[in-house]
């Protein structure tokens, strides 16, 4: 009975393994089809880079503001509560 659970938890790191090598490979995959480079323009500046950068730094934006945003959210609701 104990080497069933023993089994049971290999089991589980092996879909998590599974499921970490698919993503993995699908990261190596995006990247390696989006190395065009891309011209980015904004008023006087302009830069150079690959389209996957581009997207990378785009969603770790995207991830920062809106963990900024949450936060100041989160905030205003708790002294909301507090003053009520």
């Amino acid at each position: 009975m104990g080497s069933y659970v023993v089994l049971g938890g290999n089991n589980i790191m092996n879909h998590k393994l599974i499921v970490i090598l698919t993503l993995t490979g699908f990261v190596v995959l995006f990247i390696i089809q989006n190395v065009a480079i891309v011209e980015i323009q904004f008023l006087f500046w302009s830069m150079q880079m690959s389209r996957s950068l581009l997207m990378f730094l785009l969603l770790a934006i995207g991830i920062i503001i809106g963990w900024f945003m949450y936060g100041h959210l989160k905030h205003k609701k708790d002294k909301i509560k507090k003053s009520v």
